[in-house]
């Protein structure tokens, strides 16, 4: 099971990858090609050409762990756009529907922007 707050983000490779590679195949991909740092504790998702298989990369504080999901009935929903460059950003909500097989993610805004709350007295908030 994975762990999810609102403040976790989610990473998701822009093109599809070879789901052969483990741990340090995965970890050279976001370092190098998704210029993110592996051990800040965000979830980085990836998914194979026919979308039936799926690994979201994470640190949990102790080592890495790979999550990882075979679909034995349709496929994961098409994150890939040809315009889009960089890593696509999921809230842990859709990264949840996605892997359940949810057709919108990636297609329809399916979480809300995040709410910053702000002091009532319209002072600064100190943190």
């Amino acid at each position: 099971m994975l762990y999810a707050t609102r403040k976790l983000k989610v990473w998701a490779y822009p093109e599809p990858a070879d789901l052969r590679k483990g741990f340090d195949g995965l970890y050279g991909l976001v370092a190098n090609q998704l210029k993110h740092n592996p051990l800040s504790g965000d979830y980085f998702l990836f998914v194979n050409r026919s979308r039936n298989r799926a690994k979201v990369l994470l640190w949990d504080g102790t080592g890495l762990c790979i999550y990882q999901k075979r679909l034995e009935r349709d496929r994961f929903a098409c994150l890939w756009r040809r315009e889009q460059n960089g890593a696509i950003a999921l809230t842990p909500s859709e990264l949840s529907l996605f892997l359940e097989g949810s057709v919108l993610v990636g297609r329809e805004p399916l979480s809300p922007e995040e709410f910053l709350p702000s002091p009532l007295d319209g002072s600064p908030m100190h943190t």
